[in-house]
């Protein structure tokens, strides 16, 4: 029975729940490094005012230093926004959102033995235009990457590069001969939560959004 529209709408819900499930310890780093921080300069803080002469410049310096991670903290708390779909968004550029999106699944691709490689035409540059919808193209960037990294058993790199004005294509490289496999392989989601071509694809369609798979290479327009 064909699944009705519905149906394929909780499909990519799912998918993306998979993704921001992967997504969370990079953004949960994001917010717990401030208050380490936090935590630190206030217990020197607490040592500085308690010494029998209080040195006001390093007091003065610690406050700044936790009023800054703060307002780290804040805008990290704040991004979690960034993943609702229902948000109203300002946009990004290109280049933005391939650094962002690298950015949270390095670490874990590192941990398996897959690189994540940009090419040299995704440096920001001045007078980039802004795609709308930021939140679903995060989204079906991190999909990409994640059916690259499931699917391709035996890839050793993820090349993402520019592929014309408006379009990114990703490329799944074999390991070289030799190289260690993946270390951490009891990380990877089961397999009934891979990401496979349905699931790239339902994630697709459900935000408007066309992907054009051919084995280990995935292209994709992000719209204007």
């Amino acid at each position: 029975m064909k699944a009705s529209p519905s149906a394929r709408s909780w499909i990519a819900a799912g998918v993306r729940h998979e993704l921001l499930t992967r997504a969370l310890p990079a953004l949960r780093h994001d917010m717990a490094a401030p208050v380490s921080v936090i935590r630190m300069a206030l217990l020197m803080l607490k040592r500085q005012v308690g010494a029998a002469t209080i040195d006001a410049a390093a007091c003065e310096e610690r406050v700044a230093l936790i009023d800054n991670q703060v307002a780290e903290l804040v805008n990290a708390i704040r991004s979690l926004r960034d993943w609702e779909l229902a948000t109203t968004d300002d946009g990004i550029t290109r280049s933005a959102l391939v650094a962002q999106c690298m950015a949270l699944m390095r670490s874990a691709f590192d941990l398996h033995g897959v690189t994540l490689d940009t090419g040299p035409d995704l440096e920001p540059r001045d007078g980039e235009a802004r795609r709308p919808a930021a939140a679903a193209l995060r989204y079906l960037f991190l999909g990409v990457l994640g059916y690259l990294h499931d699917g391709a058993a035996e890839a050793g790199t993820i090349r993402v590069e520019a592929d014309g004005a408006d379009a990114l294509r990703f490329t799944a490289l074999p390991r070289e001969p030799g190289a260690t496999h993946a270390v951490l392989d009891a990380h990877r989601a089961p397999r009934a939560l891979a990401i496979d071509a349905v699931a790239l694809q339902s994630l697709a369609e459900d935000m408007g959004y066309m992907v054009e798979v051919d084995g280990d290479s995935v292209r994709f327009a992000l719209g204007d």
